[in-house]
């Protein structure tokens, strides 16, 4: 479950599966991909979201 720390700065701290989560929504968006620019431009049409819970 993801953690907001409130400071003078706003941090969110991840749990372990939170992290693979993100690692998993990534492999599968960027399967296809053939490049760097690919793999951004892919990355850059759909937001990833981590559920606040």
């Amino acid at each position: 479950m993801a953690t907001i720390i409130e400071g003078t700065r706003r941090i969110i701290k991840l749990s372990t599966d939170d992290v693979l989560n993100i690692v998993r929504e990534y492999q599968q968006l960027t399967k296809h991909s053939c490049c760097y620019e690919h793999t951004r431009e892919l990355l850059s049409k759909t937001p990833l979201f981590i559920p606040e819970d």
